[in-house]
């Protein structure tokens, strides 16, 4: 089946809405005398809704993406409610309007939405009998109201499923597509923890798994309001014991009733509802191999509750070949059916996941053995013939004596080629074992700013800050965006310094790349201001942003990544 495109599902709902408003219009001038009212002012409430309708439907034809919200739907039960009130109260042939708005929302919105609408529409439905017979027909309305809440609330429902199903469709597919070259195995769990956490609404999600040297990793998330960062922290043994205590497969805890009431109650209020309120929580296993709910200790679950900082949450046990871990979120609303596609969730992206990992592994494992084949290589192909050189003018150094008027250039010589052999086997040594003083990116970035001054002249200062979170796959697309910055400065204008800072932000947890020059140079001449492409399209594919800042001083590329 082909999906429908967002502005075509709008237009089609606005059309329907207007040729509703339309056909009541023409019942009331073309129907037998039971159905056509005389009144001007109840015809004129027919007349009004057509236009509402008409006038909806140009704008969203006019403008794409035009808002449609519940108040929309809202309004139309409004209208309904009139018209049913000017057509006779009960005997009015118009209720069925009613189930448009209700059905419209509940596909468009969910179950929430379609079931508030239900309850309007009844309130609707009884304020217009009431004002247009009284009480005389109570037995017409009580039939009336019945059967919209009954029909509404399967609506409702029904469409309540369908919203859930293509989100969750939606979800899975981007979990699917988490997998990108450019980012690590760390970058592409903190994403699957970000789209779980905003999937549900919740207020934390915490990931509990082995790291690549078999550590207790905690990873949290919190929901945006918080503003708190993404947080990394290693964990003992005896810490995590409590949230792995649970079984295999999903859970769901939520706290009794009386538990749950908000701090800010007067205490003589909180009291009195914890008498009447249950006090009994919920505390369920969902068994994949028996496919069936069952009890938990409340008390095992009390605990984990209490940990995570929260009154009830959901959890699933991580499918990983080695090891064990799970994964939680907590939050308010939660239900059985949250807690086993939690499960489905885990079960299709962390099998991606460990494939990713074990990729990096091997591809590390791969530049090992080359690194170790080049190493050997260099020593045979480059630093033997140096050890030759060194030797001869050793030799040529002997036969000329002390005496000869080339002795001292020979000795220079010779200092020269013993440098060169001990930097070189100091380099192929660090090079076979991968170690580096220095990350490989700074190095890199070094010997590019070098060039840069050898050939442009353009003296540039490089910062880079040693606690930035940057894997070797960002670290190749720092390069590119530090290089084709500094390019750009050297091209496009006659700046002669220039400044690079690379940072990690506290509090945003995203990698800062910050990129500037002088606006002008010692002539007086500016630069127009301008917005790089490639580097606004490398920073947006990784998921970052580019800002350009330009006064009368500098000029200043804000790059921000997340890592």
């Amino acid at each position: 089946m082909r999906a429908t495109a967002p502005d075509t599902e709008v237009w089609m709902v606005f059309g329907m809405r207007l040729l509703l408003a339309v056909s009541a219009l023409l019942t009331m001038y073309i129907g037998p005398t039971a159905v056509t009212v005389d009144n001007p002012a109840a015809r004129l409430v027919f007349a009004a809704y057509a236009i509402h309708s008409l006038v909806l439907l140009l704008i969203a034809r006019r403008r794409a993406g035009f808002w449609h919200g519940p108040v929309v739907y809202w309004i139309d039960i409004g209208w309904y409610g009139l018209m049913a009130f000017a057509s006779g109260g009960a005997v009015s042939p118009f209720f069925s309007f009613f189930f448009f708005a209700i059905l419209a929302a509940s596909f468009r919105h969910g179950f929430d939405a379609g079931a508030r609408l239900t309850l309007g529409s009844v309130l609707m439905v009884t304020l217009a009998v009431l004002g247009a017979q009284g009480t005389g027909a109570l037995h017409i309305l009580l039939l009336r109201a019945t059967f919209v809440l009954a029909l509404g609330y399967m609506i409702a429902f029904w469409g309540g499923l369908a919203v859930d199903q293509r989100r969750r469709l939606a979800l899975l597919r981007d979990v699917s597509r988490l997998s990108n070259p450019r980012f690590g195995v760390q970058h592409t769990l903190d994403s699957l923890m970000e789209k779980i956490l905003r999937f549900y609404g919740g207020a934390t999600c915490v990931l509990l798994m082995h790291d690549s040297h078999e550590r207790w990793m905690l990873n949290t998330v919190h929901h945006p309001r918080s503003g708190r960062a993404i947080s990394h922290n290693r964990a003992s043994e005896a810490a995590v014991g409590p949230l792995l205590a649970l079984d295999k497969g999903a859970a769901l805890y939520r706290a009794g009733l009386a538990e749950r009431l908000p701090a800010w109650l007067p205490e003589g209020v909180a009291d009195l509802l914890a008498r009447w309120l249950p006090a009994r929580p919920t505390a369920l296993r969902y068994a994949v191999e028996e496919r069936e709910w069952r009890q938990l200790d409340p008390d095992d679950c009390a605990q984990i509750a209490d940990l995570l900082d929260s009154d009830a949450f959901i959890c699933a046990s991580l499918p990983l070949r080695k090891g064990a871990g799970r994964i939680f979120v907590t939050g308010r609303g939660l239900r059985r059916g949250d807690a086993t596609f939690l499960k489905h969730i885990v079960q299709q992206a962390i099998p991606v996941i460990e494939t990713i990992d074990l990729l990096d592994r091997l591809a590390s494992e791969a530049a090992f053995r080359e690194r170790q084949t080049i190493a050997r290589d260099l020593h045979d192909s480059t630093i033997q013939p140096y050890i030759g050189l060194r030797h001869a003018v050793a030799a040529i150094r002997n036969q000329a004596g002390d005496d000869s008027a080339v002795a001292p250039e020979l000795d220079r010589l010779l200092a020269m080629c013993s440098g060169v052999i001990g930097d070189m086997r100091d380099f192929a040594h660090r090079f076979k074992s991968g170690r580096q003083e220095e990350p490989e990116l700074l190095i890199a970035l070094r010997r590019q700013l070098r060039q840069v001054q050898t050939f442009y002249g353009v003296d540039v200062m490089l910062e880079v800050d040693a606690a930035a979170a940057i894997n070797d796959r960002m670290a190749a697309e720092v390069f590119q965006i530090v290089t084709e910055g500094i390019s750009n400065i050297c091209k496009h204008t006659r700046a002669r310094t220039a400044g690079v800072f690379v940072s990690q932000e506290e509090g945003s947890g995203q990698l800062a790349i910050d990129i500037f020059n002088p606006a002008g140079d010692a002539q007086g001449h500016t630069v127009a201001p301008f917005r790089p492409r490639s580097i606004s399209e490398r920073a947006a594919a990784l998921g970052g942003t580019l800002e350009v800042e330009s006064d009368a001083k500098q000029t200043l590329l804000r790059i921000r990544i997340p890592t």
